[in-house]
């Protein structure tokens, strides 16, 4: 590959991790086949551990099912949050809220999950996640994680509805679709290097500005 066209490439890549954003209004059109496709083959390209390659892919396009899953996600997110730190009256309000969708009204849920079991095997999940979503970006779609759905996909009866076999375990459930308007930009605090040892100095203090 020429110079030139690597540093292209370089700086689409750049740019499509700054401009990705957690997209939560989407437009009701629904993603077709070959724009999945092509999302999934990013995903199966992210680095993974051992050659594993542990990742298997559950979508989901069907709005009514889309909206039995938030209901039924809901009551189980919240009674996770309660025994744990105790969730603001504002997030307990929000997901109590019948017309509240977990999904943000995507009409598509791609889950990342796996067969498997391992060491990093939901850390090569979480790579294909992040591969996924950098693809949507590029694509100009809009991509979210809904962790909150975690806990419904893993029980026995969703998985039934949704045609899931038994022995696989959803990690990264993300909506794609096409956004709504524009999502604003947040601010990321400065990378925190904790130490840094360089050649013929050793360890100094190398905090950015």
């Amino acid at each position: 590959m020429a110079e030139a066209d690597r540093k292209n490439r370089e700086l689409s890549l750049f740019q499509a991790i700054l401009a990705r954003r957690s997209v939560r209004t989407y437009e009701s059109r629904v993603l077709d086949i070959t724009t999945i496709q092509t999302l999934l083959e990013a995903a199966v390209r992210a680095p993974t551990a051992m050659h594993e390659e542990p990742w298997a892919f559950v979508v989901v396009q069907d709005k009514p099912a889309l909206k039995r899953l938030s209901d039924d996600a809901k009551p189980m997110f919240i009674e996770r949050l309660l025994h744990a730190d105790p969730p603001s009256p504002r997030v307990v309000s929000t997901f109590n809220h019948p017309d509240f969708n977990i999904f943000h009204d995507a009409g598509t849920l791609i889950i990342i999950g796996t067969k498997m079991s391992g060491a990093f095997v939901e850390a090569d999940c979480w790579l294909a996640a992040e591969n996924l979503m950098l693809a949507a970006c590029a694509m100009g779609l809009g991509s979210c994680v809904v962790g909150s759905s975690l806990s419904a996909l893993n029980t026995p009866t969703v998985k039934a509805s949704l045609g899931i076999p038994s022995e696989f375990r959803a990690i990264a459930p993300i909506v794609v679709g096409v956004p709504r308007g524009r999502s604003p930009a947040t601010s990321r605090k400065k990378p925190q290097v904790l130490a840094w040892m360089l050649p013929n100095v050793g360890i100094r203090d190398v905090q950015p500005s």
